[in-house]
């Protein structure tokens, strides 16, 4: 049987989308759970202010300051411009190119995409206001501004996460309901 040439050499988006979300699960697995679990081996098992959901204040970063080195804070810094830059950016790019396939409105697809792209924003600000916190001297609107941008990642996070499995589900109810419907007109 002869194929269509044209069909052949077609790829498919979704493929790659996956693997790039993927590729972001993965990321998020080794910097959060992995590498800032680590740090807490040089910070006398204090958690990193990255680690900590709803913000820290003042004496939470003076504590870490007193008992993390230069080379722990240098190894805080190395993550943050690695992982913590990674991550952030296939998050949101994965993210926005399954809305572009996912959400056929483009108004809902801009909505949508205020989340994941807010995200790779406020993270990769985060870094740069997580590691200030260890340099020179520690004021408490520096701390305030890193404590907000750490517990405003978080929640476009996980709004993020909660747009892509909502949208996914729909999707894949949806993709169920027509093969039942199918079958059952195939039955008829």
């Amino acid at each position: 049987m002869a194929r269509n040439g044209s069909q052949d050499n077609q790829s498919n988006p979704m493929l790659l989308i996956s693997v790039g979300l993927v590729v972001g699960l993965a990321l998020f697995v080794y910097y959060h759970l992995l590498t800032m679990v680590q740090m807490k081996d040089l910070s006398d098992s204090l958690s990193m202010p990255d680690q900590r959901v709803f913000g820290y204040t003042v004496a939470d970063i003076e504590a870490l300051r007193s008992v993390m080195n230069a080379d722990a804070i240098g190894q805080l810094n190395y993550l943050h411009k690695t992982a913590g830059f990674l991550f952030p950016m296939f998050t949101a790019i994965f993210s926005m190119l399954l809305f572009i396939r996912w959400i056929p409105n483009r108004q809902t697809r801009w909505l949508a995409w205020i989340a994941p792209l807010g995200f790779a924003l406020i993270d990769i600000w985060e870094n740069f206001a997580i590691d200030a916190l260890f340099t020179g001297e520690l004021s408490p609107g520096l701390v305030a501004l890193a404590s907000i941008l750490t517990t405003v990642r978080w929640a476009l996070l996980f709004i993020t996460a909660a747009l892509v499995l909502s949208i996914g589900a729909v999707r894949a109810n949806r993709a169920l309901k027509r093969k039942i419907l199918a079958i059952r007109e195939g039955t008829e």
